[in-house]
């Protein structure tokens, strides 16, 4: 087939306000959005993908399995907290654990920058082993790719995963409704401004620590005291403020929560004033938030707190009639502002 048949069978790009892809187009915000719905969904929309969850819901004979896939480019490939290996294990149980799967099994594929040392290799290999040992999951298959110095970045991770949802488990924004609460498991921005800290060369009394962590064990605990759970995300690219639009846009909802009831550490905090960035904006690796029946909320918490993973759990809002598709915060000088998507990239490559 000719070029020229080719050029008129192919459909134009179907936006044109970037003639080349931005970094800003993989931060998780408004670009993201774009680029996934626009260029992506047009083409391979069908009902599991339509429904933009963190893992595809899938139903075989009456069982209902999630289905997650993510890569992993961070850098530095070692952080304060962690490294790339258990942070494509703990992400990929997390995306499982926000469909309120059981996850169970993972897929790992590797992209190997030619000339990565292999004690650094090595370090990261037992961190994933760590990582799936402490989350219960296994490594059940896997690639290797090396490419050539120059070709890539130390190492990509591809991660793959599996997982069961138990009878009674429907996790979704369409579930939501007015008077729900909005339950964050903990303190904000950690990992995104442990990064940050260590490309800025920043230096605090104490050091910032990336909260990568697996959150499966947590839900499941969430799940031992209530059913009554309807959205369960974790804040990572865009930080809670473009998940919480995310979920209020889903849900057709107004989502109003509280700037003085959100957890934030002094490191960070301070951080973020230093480099002028917003925590509300920035990635998270081991929190969650869930969207719950106000009845069960204060069961919830108390539960959540129980585990190190969710020791700071706070209720920071609720969901409401107003303002449908927004996300409204109450500052602390009482006064209301709207919190937007992220419209571009506070910090590449922070996963």
């Amino acid at each position: 087939m000719s070029d020229d048949i080719l050029e008129k069978l192919s459909c134009p790009v179907p936006f044109s306000n970037y003639e080349k892809v931005l970094m800003a187009h993989g931060g998780g915000g408004t670009l993201s959005q774009k680029l996934i719905s626009k260029m992506f969904l047009t083409q391979f929309q069908n009902p599991y993908l339509n429904l933009l969850h963190d893992g595809a819901i899938l139903e075989n004979a009456g069982n209902k399995i999630a289905f997650s896939t993510d890569s992993y480019v961070i850098n530095p490939i070692f952080f304060p907290g962690g490294n790339i290996g258990e942070l494509a294990i703990n992400g990929t149980v997390n995306d499982l654990s926000m469909c309120g799967a059981k996850p169970l099994y993972l897929s790992l594929g590797f992209i190997i920058e030619e000339g990565l040392l292999m004690d650094e290799l090595w370090r990261i290999v037992q961190s994933i082993k760590n990582a799936a040992d402490i989350a219960g999951v296994q490594i059940v298959t896997g690639d290797t790719k090396v490419v050539e110095k120059g070709k890539g970045d130390k190492i990509f991770i591809n991660t793959s995963g599996i997982g069961f949802i138990p009878d009674g488990r429907n996790i979704t924004p369409l579930n939501c409704k007015a008077g729900d609460k909005i339950i964050l498991s903990g303190k904000i921005a950690q990992h995104g401004m442990a990064i940050m800290a260590v490309r800025e060369g920043l230096n605090f009394e104490s050091e910032i620590v990336s909260d990568t962590a697996p959150l499966n064990h947590l839900v499941e605990e969430m799940f031992s005291v209530s059913n009554r759970i309807n959205v369960l995300r974790d804040p990572t690219r865009g930080g809670i403020s473009s998940t919480l639009n995310e979920i209020a846009q889903s849900a057709n909802l107004g989502i109003m929560i509280e700037e003085n009831k959100i957890p934030i550490s002094a490191q960070v905090s301070a951080a973020c004033e230093i480099i002028g960035l917003d925590p509300l904006y920035i990635a998270n690796e081991g929190k969650l938030i869930a969207i719950v029946s106000s009845d069960d909320a204060e069961n919830i918490i108390d539960k959540m707190r129980t585990s190190k993973y969710g020791i700071d759990a706070v209720i920071i809002g609720e969901v409401t009639e107003e303002n449908k598709g927004k996300v409204v915060m109450k500052t602390m000088l009482g006064t209301k502002r709207i919190v937007d998507m992220l419209s571009g990239e506070q910090l590449p490559r922070i996963c």
